[in-house]
């Protein structure tokens, strides 16, 4: 029997549509309550009516994470800079090493300013795994033979109304310029 190429393909596009953010209809935040880096409860309540940035780390990163987060202290100084008003929110993708503590020690070797930027954890393996791919439609995955765990390289911006507006490649070159341009945009300036 032989297979109808075109049709593979078609099914193969309707697969990788699915996975990625629907440009036409931002996805909707669920509620969320964590815990940040101070140990308080924090979640999507704090956020609501701000724009925010959302990504994943995790502080025994061996490869993306600190030049990740890095790179998301550059973008606060940034947004500060320019006087706009964004929250920064950091998930980590390995809860059972990432405590409170360790968070703001962690987040302590980027910036001296945690005013606008949480760390948060507080949650299971199997929560966390759940909310990325269910809230960010990512992948996170720890696998039993590592300390390392897999997870995407992308800040998410959210805006006002807790939807996901734009999904930004740590990898591609030019992701915070395009990340500034799309917060003025959000925030109409």
């Amino acid at each position: 029997m032989r297979k109808n190429p075109l049709l593979i393909l078609g099914i193969i596009l309707v697969i990788l549509s699915a996975c990625s953010l629907n440009e036409t209809k931002p996805y909707q935040m669920k509620p969320f309550t964590f815990t940040n880096q101070n140990g308080k409860p924090f979640g999507s309540e704090n956020l609501k009516g701000k724009v925010w940035i959302a990504n994943f780390i995790f502080t025994n990163c061996d490869t993306v994470c600190p030049p990740m987060t890095a790179n998301m202290a550059a973008l606060q100084k940034r947004l500060k800079a320019e006087h706009l008003p964004v929250d920064l929110v950091s998930f980590s993708v390995d809860p059972a090493v990432d405590t409170p503590e360790k968070l703001k020690k962690y987040l302590a070797n980027f910036t001296e300013d945690e005013s606008n930027w949480q760390m948060l954890t507080g949650y299971t393996q199997e929560q966390i795994e759940a909310f990325g791919r269910e809230a960010f439609q990512t992948l996170v995955q720890k696998p039993a033979s590592s300390d390392q765990v897999i997870h995407n390289t992308n800040f998410y911006l959210v805006n006002q109304n807790g939807e996901i507006i734009n999904e930004y490649s740590f990898t591609a070159g030019t992701h915070s310029d395009d990340i500034m341009k799309d917060v003025k945009k959000v925030l109409g300036n």
